[in-house]
């Protein structure tokens, strides 16, 4: 036994005293350092085991601006919202693709697009996003509307008004990961639903399970099956087999134009690109699907306000609602549903924990308001989390309690939000910030409208007794909106009209 644990011993005690040697140092005028005791990971456990609470900790001790060593990388964190117009701004200097051309080629098998071999493409592809925004968003909406009715009346919109009992989070994925495939890539040739549905689903929670250690940089070889269910992830994807789908988005086939411009980018590496869209357009909006739905139906005064104003915005349109009968949303109409929009926001308030990040270009003074500024190296990671600021009782009263009129201000949307009286720029960023915000942002939210017009238009819906509250589980924070850490077990029958 002495013999493989004496060479353990030593091969950690050589590595402990080399991160010691060669440890980081606060220079004058930088924020506080923490670099932890362990090697490479520094701060990396805690922050993954609870990053809201690991933060609030740090800036009690340290102030609102402090840099810590997380696995192998040193992020200042900027804890104060009325600092981040002064980190958005810098464009130049704080970078946020070239920190993203080195995480998401590792994470989805693709070449880096900014490594040359590819002049171009990160410009071309950046400009495709248009497609999912403006006019663009109304085809898109329109064919979301008509796949998301497709597959309620396939699987949920038949059979008598009898009860029937679901998991909350399984519903949503199995309607909204089927409908968003089908609006964003199209239908197979000969069939209106694409064969190895389930399966397809199933192997992409089972990549998502991995998600934060493939970010964090562990090498896939070291996540056990994970590479395999990749492949047959990114194989679903390849270019003959995509060839045959009809109906796909203009925003697909701008991307495979542009992909089919590169001769050295072979037909798995273009696979691997229209994956890395489909975790893109589904990773987050799943969860946050099951989160607006959580809180509207455990809230029974939210759910009867906002199924009131859906019935109101089809009454002045003149449409009756039974289950026999298909309904459409415009764009106009989802953008009237003040109530709706509210919850929705309110549902990403509780459950977003996402990470915005820049990497410094260059060593600099990052100036901050009035004569206060940071020094920041080169290499190094300016992040804002905005989850402190959403958990802030100082710009949102009560901020545990969900309320889902808070974005509502004598019948228009609040937008004044405040902390130590000056009104915040940004109060609000489940989505991101500055050039760096979510380009399918409003697909995303007209998804969700969509989908729970349709849950509560057509259902009657009821939490099970007997379970307990969900909870957030924290282990993705950084990423995007948290998993529950549990389902939740709903009965739900046909409305009677």
């Amino acid at each position: 036994m002495l013999e493989f644990v004496l060479p353990l011993f030593l091969g950690f005690l050589a590595l402990y005293l080399l991160s010691v040697r060669f440890r980081r140092t606060r220079r004058d005028g930088e924020p506080p350092l923490i670099n932890g005791w362990i090697p490479f990971l520094g701060k990396a456990l805690e922050f993954g085991k609870n990053a809201h609470r690991f933060l609030a900790a740090h800036k009690e001790k340290h102030g609102d601006v402090f840099t810590v060593l997380i696995a192998g990388k040193y992020m200042t964190f900027i804890m104060n919202p009325l600092l981040y117009p002064y980190v958005i701004k810098h464009k130049k200097q704080l970078d946020f693709h070239e920190f993203s051309d080195q995480v998401a080629p590792l994470t989805f098998g693709y070449p880096p697009v900014g490594s040359g071999k590819f002049p171009g493409m990160s410009e071309h592809i950046q400009r495709s996003f248009h497609l999912l925004q403006g006019d663009n968003l109304n085809n898109l909406t329109e064919s979301l509307m008509g796949n998301l009715m497709f597959v309620f009346r396939q699987d949920y919109l038949t059979g008598e008004s009898e009860w029937r009992t679901e998991s909350v989070y399984q519903l949503c994925n199995s309607i909204m990961f089927e409908a968003t495939f089908l609006t964003l890539f199209g239908k197979p040739a000969h069939s209106s639903r694409h064969s190895g549905m389930v399966t397809l689903r199933e192997d992409f929670v089972k990549f998502d399970t991995m998600f934060p250690l493939l970010i964090a940089r562990i090498p896939i070889s070291l996540l056990g099956g994970t590479k395999a269910t990749r492949d047959k992830l990114i194989n679903y994807f390849h270019p003959q087999r995509m060839s045959g789908w009809s109906n796909t988005s203009g925003f697909i086939k701008e991307r495979a134009a542009v992909l089919e411009q590169y001769d050295s980018l072979g037909d798995v590496d273009k696979a691997a690109h229209h994956f890395a869209i489909l975790w893109a357009s589904v990773g987050n909006t799943v969860p946050a699907t099951f989160w607006a739905m959580y809180y509207l139906l455990t809230h029974p005064e939210a759910l009867a306000v906002v199924r009131e104003e859906i019935h109101g915005v089809l009454q002045v349109s003149g449409i009756e609602t039974h289950h026999n009968r298909d309904l459409t949303f415009t764009r106009e109409q989802l953008d009237s549903l003040l109530n709706l929009e509210s919850s929705i926001n309110e549902s990403l308030r509780l459950s977003s924990a996402s990470m915005n990040i820049r990497m410094a270009q260059e060593d600099f003074s990052l100036r901050l308001e009035g004569e206060r500024s940071i020094g920041v190296r080169k290499g190094d990671l300016i992040s804002l989390y905005p989850q402190s600021m959403h958990m802030d009782p100082g710009i949102y009263e009560n901020p545990e309690i969900y309320k889902f009129d808070r974005y509502i201000e004598n019948g228009k949307e609040k937008t004044d939000f405040y902390k130590d009286g000056q009104k915040l720029k940004y109060y609000r960023m489940s989505f991101g910030s500055g050039s760096t915000k979510c380009p399918g942002r409003h697909f995303a939210v007209n998804e969700i409208k969509q989908f729970l017009s349709l849950l509560l238009l057509y259902f009657d819906m009821e939490v099970l007794e007997g379970q307990k509250p969900c909870t957030l589980d924290p282990s993705r924070a950084g990423l995007g909106i948290l998993l529950p850490t549990s389902d939740v077990q709903i009965r739900y029958r046909l409305r009677r009209s």
